[in-house]
């Protein structure tokens, strides 16, 4: 049952809305206490009790008006709804517990699509019954995002939050013809080159092998490719070859490449966050500050998730400092354009670099471009890598030492130069493994 009226809220829905406030209430006055943050299980345990507590006065309401107490399977069915509004997703939690799902794009309530992992897209079931409910929906996954408040109304109308599976939400009102909710999802939160290989078919052994060997060699990588490409999967994968000792700072907009969250892999990160602004315009640090912070926290390794502008220069600057094996993403549509994209970040950026002073600074900083594209089966796949060689003016000289074949997927292209291949061999770059490549040490 519903146990909605015609004047008001489901008792559900009144249940929700004042636990909602008790646990937030709680939080504040924790954190002025200068307490702990309170763990997902304490939070749930809390509000477990919150709810026996409104369930019994409910109840004693009832039995007071005459009417007969709620059996079980009401309060049961009462239970689960407030605690899926309160730590599930509501009716999105469904689309979420699909795998199969990459991306959720919702255009006003009853507009819902998803397109799976294939490419094939498909019309969804309506995720709330008006879009002033689905408003309210994302309010309440707004509220348990964090400490912080996060607005979205007519004053704040969007929303750009990391959800707890690391799936990044965007949502936007007001603005829109109707509410619209992104969300995109990283299907793998763990992934390592060999999955590269086998399991998502990116790329071949020789190529793993290869980038293994650049990221053991320490060499600065940036990440090109389109949207929904897998450049924080490919991130990741290489990431999972930094040895455990190392310390890592990531810079990101949202939480999304989860490195901090698997301490055995890598036991020492500092994870930083850019924030945005608050309603009086005061409180914003971007990506770039962030940078130079991390900077100050004596890492082996910094790694931005996404170069998406003026923090460009602090990034080349970490990576020519001595911060070697430094890695980021761009979108890009070719491996060449990742230059073209740099220059046009850093020529925005406060120091106003010009062209020359930008390739100059990428040349010293950069050592290798890694592009993803779709092969011609429509799979993900790496179809290009440069190897940064120098600046001239202008231009970024650069060998194409992989490049589109066929296929659309990475074939042996230039030749690496001597300097760099022997860098990729003494880092345990298996020579045996390049034979019938155009490029390589005689064995």
């Amino acid at each position: 049952m519903n146990h909605r009226t015609e004047k008001g809220p489901s008792a559900a829905e009144q249940f929700r809305d004042s636990i909602a406030a008790t646990l937030t209430s709680f939080a504040h006055s924790r954190s002025e206490a200068g307490l702990p943050v309170q763990s997902s299980s304490e939070r749930r345990a809390l509000a477990c009790k919150l709810l026996a507590d409104e369930l019994a006065s409910h109840n004693q309401a009832r039995l007071c008006l005459g009417s007969p107490a709620l059996d079980d399977g009401e309060r049961g069915a009462i239970e689960r709804q407030v605690m899926e509004a309160l730590f599930g997703l509501g009716s999105l939690q469904e689309l979420l517990d699909d795998e199969r799902i990459e991306n959720i794009q919702i255009n006003g309530a009853d507009r819902v699509f998803v397109r799976y992992a294939d490419g094939t897209e498909e019309r969804r079931a309506p995720v709330a019954a008006s879009d002033a409910e689905l408003i309210d929906v994302v309010r309440q996954i707004a509220a348990r995002s964090g400490l912080e408040e996060r607005r979205f109304d007519r004053g704040s109308p969007s929303l750009n939050i990391c959800l707890p599976d690391g799936s990044r939400l965007f949502a936007v009102m007001s603005l829109s013809h109707r509410v619209g909710l992104t969300i995109r999802r990283h299907r793998f939160k763990t992934v390592t080159m060999d999955d590269l290989v086998h399991r998502l078919g990116v790329c071949d052994q020789r190529l793993a092998a290869f980038l293994t060997a650049g990221v053991l060699a320490r060499k600065n990588i940036i990440i090109g490719g389109g949207t929904n490409v897998g450049k924080t999967t490919l991130a990741r994968a290489l990431a999972s070859v930094i040895p455990p000792g190392e310390r890592l700072v990531t810079i990101e907009d949202t939480f999304e490449l989860g490195l901090h969250e698997d301490t055995v892999a890598h036991p020492n990160v500092m994870a930083l966050q850019a924030r945005e602004a608050n309603l009086e315009g005061e409180g914003a640090v971007e990506q770039a500050e962030l940078v130079r912070w991390g900077l100050r926290m004596s890492p082996d390794r910094v790694i931005v998730g996404e170069i998406r502008g003026p923090e460009v220069v602090p990034m080349c600057n970490a990576m020519s400092q001595g911060n070697d094996g430094s890695l980021s993403t761009i979108h890009a549509s070719t491996s060449r354009g990742v230059f073209t994209k740099l220059a046009a970040y850093a020529a925005q950026s406060p120091e106003r670099l010009s062209l020359e002073a930008t390739n100059l600074m990428v040349a010293s900083a950069v050592h290798f471009v890694v592009h993803l594209g779709w092969d011609h089966e429509g799979r993900r796949a790496i179809d290009s890598i440069r190897e940064v060689v120098d600046a001239d003016g202008p231009q970024i000289v650069s060998n194409e030492v992989y490049k589109p074949g066929p296929d659309g997927r990475a074939v042996a292209g230039a030749p690496l130069r001597t300097e760099t291949f022997d860098d990729l061999v003494d880092a345990g770059l298996d020579v045996a493994l390049l034979r019938g490549e155009r490029w390589g040490r005689s064995s």
